[in-house]
């Protein structure tokens, strides 16, 4: 009988002491920096903090690379937009992160126009997006000239999606080859809707905004309220010219926009885009490329303005860059440049490359025009330098896995 009490008290105690046991924390996500350039790619691995970064590359050393994405669904296939010597424009897509790489067998590509008729060729994907989550495979990418492409196997192969690249009135909005950008003009802010697959947007440079609700089969203009260059008709849809495009995380109905004409937001089901723009600093205007959404806050966005003379430098404003943020949906504007350049920074940021992490303070990337990364950590209150003399950065995209 002793030993039956003796061997409960045990029993006891053990269980207590496994009681007190502390909670496991949460894994802090390792981040990695995808930066794609004028001569290939290269991938920066973050410790926890943020602080030490882990350089990887290059990878296709000397090719154009304009978009490097990886697939949130499964935290490990990269897929990148590439414009080669001698394979010219194609996918290339690796399963281990960037050890090992293989060419789409079938890369975005116009169908062959009718004998006789004079067709369209690719001159180079410029941007990728997966598609919904409950969607594993499916890719989308838009191409200059501009056509929006398709996969189903998880970049493989590619085949023309939607009605656009050979519809008539879409053609017509898309303008010449060589309209558009210095570089060509681009299909691009790919976005899908995290609630509904269906639900797509699109923007073209030039060419407006798009929007379907049936996954893809029909597509409807959302430019009202877009404004054109001055002695330009803003009721021609090929006039409106929107550089980038940014749905908010935290809230789907309301979306950015960073336009050739100024900086605006959509809060749906509303059709009309209001410019927030107008409230940022006259010396400074709203003009650039790129913009950020704070992951958990639709009132907060970055923007990182360039010079809007009438013939565009496209640097700094008078070589002191800048980014600013708003975090009351446009009303105020905040300059952030603690870290930068006070002087003689003649550089400024494309569209596909300023990104954000999802981290409790909000870290910021950005690359340039001159091949440096910067970074923050606290949401754009400082900014460190982390990478100096890479190539021309065409965008910048932050992966947490």
């Amino acid at each position: 009988m002793a030993r039956t009490t003796k061997k409960k008290v045990v029993t006891r105690k053990k269980t207590a002491a496994v009681a007190k046991k502390p909670a496991r924390k949460a894994a802090t996500p390792r981040l990695v920096i995808l930066v794609a350039t004028r001569k290939g790619a290269w991938l920066f691995h973050g410790d926890a903090k943020r602080k030490i970064w882990r350089t990887d590359g290059p990878h296709f050393l000397g090719h154009i690379i304009n978009h490097l994405v990886l697939d949130p669904r499964d935290g490990r296939t990269l897929l990148a937009a590439a414009k080669t010597g001698h394979l010219g424009p194609t996918i290339f897509r690796s399963t281990d992160f960037g050890r090992t790489w293989k060419e789409a067998t079938q890369p975005p590509a116009f169908t062959k126009a009718p004998e006789g008729s004079k067709g369209r060729t690719v001159d180079h994907t410029f941007w990728l997006t997966p598609a919904h989550a409950n969607e594993p495979g499916v890719w989308y990418a838009g191409t200059s000239p501009q056509g929006l492409f398709r996969s189903a196997d998880g970049g493989i192969t590619w085949q023309p999606f939607s009605i656009i690249n050979d519809d008539p009135q879409f053609r017509a909005w898309m303008g010449s080859e060589q309209d558009g950008t210095p570089d060509g003009p681009k299909l691009h802010s790919i976005i899908v809707d995290p609630r509904d697959p269906a639900h797509l947007y699109f923007s073209m440079s030039g060419g407006g905004v798009h929007e379907s609700m049936n996954g893809g089969r029909s597509f409807t203009t959302l430019v009202k309220g877009m404004e054109v260059v001055g002695g330009f008709d803003p009721a021609n849809i090929g006039f409106h010219d929107p550089h980038c495009v940014r749905m908010c995380p935290s809230n789907p109905d309301r979306l950015y926009q960073q336009n050739h004409c100024g900086i605006y937001r959509i809060d749906r089901p509303s059709n009309e885009w209001t410019r927030i723009g107008k409230n940022m600093p006259k010396r400074v205007g709203d003009i650039g490329f790129p913009m950020v959404v704070h992951p958990r806050d639709d009132n907060t966005v970055w923007v990182f303005p360039m010079d809007g003379q009438s013939v565009w430098p496209r640097t700094s404003p008078e070589g002191k860059p800048a980014a600013y943020v708003t975090r009351d949906g446009g009303k105020r504007w905040q300059r952030l440049d603690a870290g930068f350049p006070e002087s003689q920074g003649w550089w400024t940021v494309k569209r596909q490359s300023m990104t954000a992490d999802t981290q409790d303070a909000v870290g910021l990337y950005f690359g340039t025009t001159s091949g440096e990364l910067w970074m923050s950590r606290d949401e754009g209150e400082r900014w460190t330098c982390i990478a100096r003399h890479l190539p021309e950065i065409y965008s910048v995209e932050v992966a947490e896995v």
